[in-house]
């Protein structure tokens, strides 16, 4: 399986099953690439900015582009959008059904007190870490509200506008969502 988006607000997206034995971070760098035009100069980064590891927001050197990457179990997901006015670029991806995750439940996730919805979490993740700090924010601070036209925006703790959001059209057994946010 293998399969891209264009959107019309200007971000790209592919995902990809991952073979078995091959990486993760294989796969989706290599759909970066590919989204990026495969330019000569290009060189993937992700540091973090806390520790150095490579686990930060993804940097893509010899281009004028943002990415972002997410994970849903053996798929691999992967976006561009143009860095021109833009502060910040994610995406989050998670598998519809999840047995484990759903067996736990999603009382409290990502609000206590309430039952979530795995589409709420992956707008909440697209939106911090398009936001750059993460997980370091408490998902639960995050304000998402839908739009009359079926976009979606996120107030973040600390940030000034809010993230803008949309849900990408996906596999059937995928949910994904984008966030950006404008300088």
């Amino acid at each position: 399986m293998r399969a891209a988006r264009s959107h019309p607000s200007g971000f790209a997206v592919r995902w990809a099953r991952v073979p078995e034995g091959m990486p993760r971070r294989d796969v989706a760098w290599g759909m970066i690439a590919e989204l990026a035009g495969d330019p000569p100069a290009l060189r993937v980064r992700n540091p973090c900015p806390r520790c150095g590891g490579p686990h930060g927001e993804i940097v893509l050197e010899g281009t004028d582009l943002r990415g972002s990457v997410a994970y849903a179990g053996r798929i691999a997901v992967a976006a561009v959008t143009p860095a021109a006015g833009t502060l910040g670029f994610g995406i989050d991806a998670e598998a519809r059904l999840d047995p484990v995750r759903d067996r736990a439940g999603w009382d409290g996730v990502p609000v206590p007190g309430r039952r979530g919805t795995v589409r709420e979490w992956t707008r909440i993740e697209a939106a911090l870490k398009a936001d750059g700090r993460g997980l370091a924010v408490d998902p639960g601070r995050v304000v998402v509200r839908e739009r009359p036209d079926g976009t979606w925006s996120a107030t973040l703790p600390g940030r000034r506008g809010p993230a803008e959001g949309w849900d990408v059209l996906a596999t059937s057994d995928l949910v994904v969502s984008a966030a950006i946010l404008r300088q």
